[in-house]
């Protein structure tokens, strides 16, 4: 951790932290009053901004994912709500969220340097219990679970944690890019007014995807454990694990150039905010554009979807400047209090927004799935996100840790007591 950075360590709780009797004083967990608040903050602002875009995910069929036409209204209301959150906050917040990954491995392995080979085995102690409750939460929740993807991507960026910033940069760059690009290359192949086969899901499709998540949860397994396991195998080798993994070398990047923590002057974050905005959102509503031009036509969406891509690179940077910009000032209040402990809780609030979400929307809750509008789904969304604000407040009031964090630590250390 830099000196700059360590000078912006608030202190989160007065309680002491006793070495270890042999000195070892890393070998532990990192103590609350050792955390940087403004990576906590955007943590939570990370969390936050990916429930608006996994409601849809959560309550509609998955054509939906890519295709916006494919079921339910697509006008008026709808339509403004399904723009808004497709320009400001889809693949954006993801990209944050995984910045903030790269950000927190740095962290672990700066805080186990003199500790070098027990350092390593504790990190991958810690990605593979990492790896076991993403597994659990794919195929036993939810097929759109993000943990799985961060452990396997975990298991090599780590080799490159000790690169300068500017490596760090460009070897993520080129990583994202090369799913993109080919993104780019099949939407031309077929022409924007092509339309590929499977582009356009069959009413039978859907309805089977309806009857399924609407049914027990037994009923919703076998769709969810084939989206989830083509998730973590085809889809990862062909695309998220070179887009991911290069975010999260991004998130080492920037934490190390002290982006994250305000190391950088007022004047380069304005520029990154009005830059990435700037070209980010140009770009992505470029794609809108095209893909309502050519009637949403296999060519014009898949073509979007790519330049969607291409605007995060833009547009998360400058999310994550605005926030930190934002911490400097203090001026947050009662936000920057619930979005800093949302953010401690980080992965429990992911988990918790999964089982409140599917609870709603599966058959062995309300049964949901398909019958809520872009309207209500909003609604849900900010219910959730004051519930998660209120309870994780209260939480670190009496407890140091997150429930899973506290799951995910005892066992990365092995100590249970």
């Amino acid at each position: 951790m830099t000196n700059a950075a360590v000078e912006r360590v608030q202190t989160t709780t007065n309680e002491s932290q006793q070495a270890p009797p042999d000195g070892s004083a890393n070998a532990g967990p990192t103590a609350p009053d050792e955390r940087i608040v403004s990576l906590d903050i955007l943590r939570g602002v990370a969390i936050f901004g990916i429930l608006v875009i996994n409601i849809q995910s959560f309550s509609m069929p998955s054509p939906v994912r890519i295709n916006p036409t494919q079921y339910g209204e697509f006008a008026g209301v709808e339509l403004l709500i399904w723009l808004a959150s497709h320009v400001l906050v889809e693949q954006k917040f993801i990209a944050l969220f995984s910045i903030m990954f790269g950000a927190g491995i740095v962290l672990f392995l700066e805080s186990k340097e003199d500790q070098p080979y027990s350092g390593y085995l504790l990190y991958y102690r810690r990605i593979l219990v990492l790896l076991l409750i993403g597994l659990a939460h794919a195929y036993l929740l939810w097929d759109g679970d993000i943990l799985v993807i961060y452990a396997l991507c975990g298991l090599w960026v780590v080799f490159f944690w000790r690169a300068p910033p500017r490596r760090l940069f460009t070897l993520g760059t080129v990583l994202i890019a090369i799913p993109t690009t080919l993104t780019l290359i099949h939407a031309f192949s077929i022409g924007l007014s092509g339309t590929p086969d499977g582009w356009v899901a069959s009413e039978a499709a859907i309805q089977a995807e309806l009857d399924a998540y609407r049914g027990s949860w037994s009923d919703g397994f076998s769709e969810r454990a084939e989206a989830a396991w083509n998730a973590h195998t085809t889809e990862f080798i062909a695309g998220s694990g070179w887009r991911y993994g290069g975010f999260i070398l991004w998130g080492m990047a920037f934490y190390k150039s002290g982006l994250l923590t305000n190391d950088w002057s007022n004047r380069s974050y304005w520029t990154v905010i009005l830059g990435g905005w700037a070209v980010g959102f140009l770009i992505v509503l470029a794609g809108v554009w095209t893909a309502f031009a050519y009637d949403w036509s296999g060519g014009a969406g898949i073509l979007s979807w790519g330049l969607n891509n291409i605007a995060a690179l833009f547009v998360a940077p400058a999310y994550a400047s605005l926030v930190v910009v934002l911490c400097a000032r203090g001026t947050g209040g009662i936000v920057q209090s619930a979005c800093a402990a949302v953010g401690r809780t980080a992965l429990s609030n992911y988990l918790f927004q999964t089982v409140v979400a599917t609870t709603i929307f599966y058959g062995y809750g309300l049964g949901l799935f398909g019958h809520v509008t872009r309207v209500e789904q909003l609604a849900i969304v900010f219910g959730i996100w004051v519930l998660q604000a209120i309870l994780s407040v209260l939480w670190l009031k009496r407890f140091e840790y997150g429930p899973v964090e506290w799951l995910w630590r005892r066992a990365t250390y092995g100590n249970w007591s």
